[in-house]
């Protein structure tokens, strides 16, 4: 029997909802939407409409995928963050609207030259590129995998002029000094990880989520280093977990960084600590 868009859109709710999808009406409305190849805007314009052959075939195999809980991200290839859609794969964190209090608090004030420590899709180095033209930067990963999807998404907003994207662990390969430095570091502590979502737990790389410890040992690394790399008033900004802002803040405390602040996001939790080299600037 041929289903109209609205009675599959229906049908395929009900099965996430089922699975155990957290919000089924919206991912079932997003992949019908790809699998119809049209924005998710013009869904209610063809909820009367027969799906064709084709369309229906794709869009049952996207529901089946998505009801053993891979990322909606995944299915389509590209996550939104700060306004722009970024290419994703298994290979790299998708980028989350927390993430964007790190965005925000870069932008209150000048940069030149930043460096990204980790930068796996790139959300965060292209997006501060793309909101400064006059800007440069280098992003760092350990990853190949994420250095190759970060280099297409630099390209795909056009700042890759701009962006020195390449392969290390942390500072090694790193020289030179820094206006801002940032980083979304894996700060998930091993005994925390079966805690996590099934899309997160299952789908995206392990070596970003977390250290293999207690959850802090990027941080131990990047604040060890960072004041080497960080020009005078230079800034750093973290992304945290909700429960580390304290143990973040003495780190970069003891290694001799200046101003440091915990930023918390739209739910209240600490989510960035920021902090200074040398003379004050803005903080």
């Amino acid at each position: 029997m041929v289903e109209t868009a609205a009675q599959a859109m229906a049908a395929a709710t009900s099965r996430l909802r089922a699975a155990g999808v957290q919000d089924p009406a919206r991912d079932a409305r997003v992949l019908l939407a790809h699998a119809a190849r049209i924005e998710a805007s013009r869904v209610t314009l063809i909820a009367p409409e027969e799906l064709a052959t084709e369309v229906a075939e794709r869009y049952e195999q996207l529901i089946s995928l998505r009801a053993v809980r891979v990322p909606v991200s995944h299915l389509i290839g590209e996550r939104e963050f700060y306004g722009r859609r970024f290419k994703v794969s298994r290979d790299v964190l998708d980028p989350r609207p927390e993430t964007e209090v790190l965005i925000e608090a870069a932008l209150a004030d000048p940069y030149e030259r930043v460096l990204d420590l980790g930068l796996g899709s790139g959300c965060i180095l292209v997006t501060l590129l793309a909101e400064r033209q006059e800007a440069t930067g280098l992003g760092v990963d350990i990853s190949e995998a994420a250095c190759l999807q970060a280099s297409a998404n630099a390209v795909l907003h056009r700042v890759e002029a701009r962006a020195d994207i390449q392969q290390s662990d942390w500072f090694e390969c790193v020289e030179g000094r820094y206006d801002l430095i940032v980083s979304n570091p894996p700060y998930i502590a091993l005994d925390e990880m079966e805690g996590l979502s099934a899309e997160v737990r299952g789908h995206e790389p392990s070596i970003a989520l977390t250290d293999g410890g207690d959850g802090l040992g990027a941080y131990r690394k990047i604040a060890a280093q960072a004041a080497a790399h960080l020009s005078p008033g230079g800034r750093v900004l973290l992304e945290i977990g909700p429960t580390q802002g304290q143990a973040v803040s003495a780190l970069l405390e003891m290694a001799g960084l200046s101003g440091i602040a915990v930023l918390p996001d739209l739910d209240g939790r600490d989510r960035v600590v920021r902090a200074h080299s040398g003379s004050n600037r803005g903080f």
